[in-house]
């Protein structure tokens, strides 16, 4: 019997604790496959300083409150890449899992989490180390995987975030129709990279397509002088337009930085794109009274547990357990899918593919779902999207009128490895 090592990384979810607690129980109900189960406090980072959170010694009313717990507060995540030279951190992960008798690593994350997963599970075997490692998906980009969604047809966290965008759209186009005459544009920014997927869940909130609404994907390949087109057009037929902007748009530079993956953070360029789209429209000139306005929800798209799906939340605790199923019946190099069964209804089946496929994937908004005047998308695309948002509020609990989230005791394993400092830490020290 073995003791378990379960971490977080990348960008939180709605759902991603709902993971983590299906991960916990499902190794509880076979006691006598595993031992202790710890929590890598701050994803693999957290192995590396061997920082690791006892679960197993922790009150059971908070591990149940981790079910509508949102974000990341309960275990820490992080954007730590470990890459192929970096040998040390790659040792290291190896020494502090043999020292502490670790036998299963599940790691919840996007593919650049099931790729840190791969190179770990070809380590332990190389090492002599047995050791099982096993992905869990987790992104609100929905764009780990095949083209296909043959593999893995979405991800949790995708459906609480389209949920989020059907109601802020719903809320938008309130706002915006009282407003109208000063504010007669107003911009919103979607997460996503230049993923599609997020902000074409805008459509849910006008599946009829009443709204006066535009939204512009990465994918649909459009500027700031169609854009202004379009929006000229429409203030002219309705008066009023609410334009949705994925922060991955191509508008020119933006003064972006990347991240240790080589991804574009958005969120911390010097001019986000809902900016640049204002400016450009104002001062390019509204055939309106009035002028555009700009709205970036930020991380609360991601974050919020009273807008999040029940389906979301039910298909990750799933997709947990499923993790501990495949670490059980087929061994290391896998990670835990969501397979969509065909037919008009909503049925889904868990499955597994192997790691190797999905570390490092990225699959874009599919061309097919982009409707024919760029600035919409397709009934199927939201026959695609709108099971997963669920039917019903989540159930959150309350103490005093506010959100009662879980908060897990700072219980860690004995520290029985020399002192480490992460070989990417190193490097940053000695830049001047």
């Amino acid at each position: 019997m073995k003791n378990v090592v379960v971490a977080q990384s990348g960008g939180p979810t709605a759902v991603i604790n709902a993971s983590l607690l299906g991960v916990l129980e499902a190794c509880r109900d076979y006691p006598t496959s595993f031992g202790r189960i710890y929590a890598a406090h701050h994803g693999i980072e957290g192995v590396l300083q061997e920082e690791l959170l006892d679960l197993s010694a922790q009150d059971d009313e908070e591990l149940q409150l981790l079910r509508t717990t949102p974000a990341a507060g309960a275990i820490g995540t992080c954007r730590y890449k470990v890459s192929p030279e970096q040998i040390e951190d790659l040792e290291r992960i190896i020494e502090v899992f043999r020292g502490h008798a670790i036998g299963t690593f599940f790691y919840i994350g996007g593919n650049d989490s099931m790729d840190t997963a791969q190179k770990v599970s070809k380590l332990a075997q190389k090492r002599g180390l047995d050791l099982v490692c096993v992905g869990v998906p987790k992104t609100i980009d929905n764009d780990l995987g095949d083209q296909e969604r043959k593999l893995i047809d979405h991800t949790p966290g995708y459906g609480s975030t389209a949920r989020y965008w059907a109601y802020m759209i719903q809320n938008s186009n309130e706002e915006n129709r009282g407003s109208s005459p000063s504010d007669p544009v107003l911009v919103v920014q979607a997460m996503g990279r230049r993923i599609g997927f997020i902000p074409a869940a805008a459509r849910l909130a006008d599946p009829e397509r009443e709204m006066p609404l535009q939204i512009y994907l990465p994918e649909a390949g459009l500027g700031l002088p169609e854009l202004a087109e379009n929006v000229t057009q429409e203030l002219q037929r309705s008066g009023r337009v609410i334009v949705v902007v994925s922060e991955g748009l191509h508008v020119g530079n933006l003064g972006t930085k990347k991240d240790a993956f080589s991804h574009i953070e958005f969120s911390s360029s010097q001019m986000p794109v809902a900016q640049v789209v204002v400016n450009y429209l104002n001062n390019r000139g509204l055939p309106a009274q009035g002028v555009a306005r700009g709205q970036i929800p930020g991380t609360d798209q991601r974050n919020s547990i009273i807008y999040a799906s029940t389906v979301d939340l039910e298909e990750a605790y799933r997709v947990g357990q499923q993790a501990v199923k495949i670490a059980l019946a087929d061994g290391t190099g896998y990670m835990a899918t969501i397979v969509r069964e065909p037919g008009p209804a909503y049925t889904i089946s868990y499955d597994k593919a192997s790691l190797a496929e999905m570390a490092n994937s990225e699959r874009s908004f599919p061309k097919e779902w982009i409707a024919l005047n760029r600035i919409d998308v397709t009934d199927d695309f939201l026959a695609y999207v709108r099971p997963l948002i669920g039917e019903d509020w989540p159930i959150v609990p309350l103490k005093r009128g506010l959100q009662r989230f879980s908060r897990l005791k700072p219980i860690f394993a004995d520290k029985i490895c020399k002192p480490f400092i992460p070989q990417a830490y190193r490097k940053e020290r000695r830049q001047p």
